[in-house]
């Protein structure tokens, strides 16, 4: 009874997704969110002191090694489904021992991030050199530098270093590119230079790379992240260990409890006709003592 509802309290619903393959998952997807970000960060903060801050800064915490344990998790997660549901002594055994590796690959690697949390000063004049990478801008063998100037001008809704007339004065544009506008669509910086500078995005975008690179949101987001995907891997190793002790003690062979019924039938046996022979003992050796006392009475009288 016990082993039963240890089985039915550890056991997924069918259809069920676990705690860890979602938060892999969502590890996965902020990971290469942040990435998708990164790139175009270091695009425009190559061979800059920049760089070597978001290097340091984000790079732990998308570590290829993180990033590979989480696929090897939902896999993982698809192998302790499948020995649960069918009650595979085997495939819990194996789902076990694949999470106490996952567990410590992310335990060395969270504290080899611990240890290695360098923080770069960075200052405000190091994003002043951020204009030397604006003389390339719309170069056709610079189609990269480009497009990262335009995505993050676009993310981060600011245009130039410091101001947008750093487009003017870095390069040969006549106006701002138009992933500088409020509004965008083709044409809308150069009527916003010469009708309303309003339309423009007014703060620059270096100040928004050093919040980006001084915010934490997203370091904590992964890290609370990575701090519930080992609770929970210690919680499931735990239900493991309990299925594993109640399918073990309902699985035992019955001939071995038909064995020890036997034994125990048979000590009976043997004892009842020890008891017996002790009953007979006792009722002649009775009989003979009052045999014999009433053959006294007849002597003495």
């Amino acid at each position: 009874m016990g082993a039963a509802a240890l089985r039915c309290a550890a056991a997924p619903r069918p259809h069920e997704p676990s705690p860890e393959r979602l938060m892999s998952i969502s590890v996965l997807g902020v990971s290469a969110w942040m990435r998708d970000y990164l790139n175009n960060v270091l695009t425009l903060t190559a061979e800059t002191r920049v760089e070597e801050a978001v290097i340091l800064t984000y790079f732990p915490v998308v570590h290829p090694v993180m990033i590979a344990v989480c696929c090897f998790l939902i896999i993982v997660g698809m192998l302790g489904y499948c020995g649960t549901v069918k009650r595979n002594l085997l495939l819990l055994v194996w789902y076990f021992g694949s999470l106490l590796v996952i567990f410590c690959v992310e335990l060395a690697c969270g504290v080899w991030t611990y240890e290695q949390e360098i923080t770069v000063p960075v200052q405000w004049s190091d994003m002043i050199t951020l204009k030397a990478r604006m003389t390339n801008y719309g170069l056709p063998r610079y189609q990269w530098l480009t497009h990262a100037w335009n995505f993050f001008q676009r993310e981060f809704k600011c245009c130039g270093v410091v101001y947008f007339t750093d487009w003017l004065e870095m390069t040969e544009l006549d106006w701002p590119p138009d992933s500088c506008c409020v509004r965008e669509f083709p044409g809308c910086s150069k009527q916003a230079h010469h009708e309303d500078l309003s339309d423009l995005y007014q703060e620059g975008c270096g100040k928004k790379m050093y919040t980006f690179l001084r915010g934490t949101k997203q370091l904590q987001v992964l890290r609370f992240l990575g701090i519930s995907i080992g609770v929970t891997q210690i919680l499931a190793m735990i239900l493991t260990i309990t299925l594993l002790w109640a399918l073990y003690y309902d699985r035992r062979d019955p001939r071995t409890d038909q064995i020890m019924a036997l034994k125990s039938d048979t000590s009976q046996e043997l004892l009842k006709p020890s008891l017996t022979r002790i009953f007979e003992h006792t009722s002649m050796a009775n009989s003979f003592n009052t045999h014999f006392e009433m053959e006294e009475l007849e002597v003495m009288q």
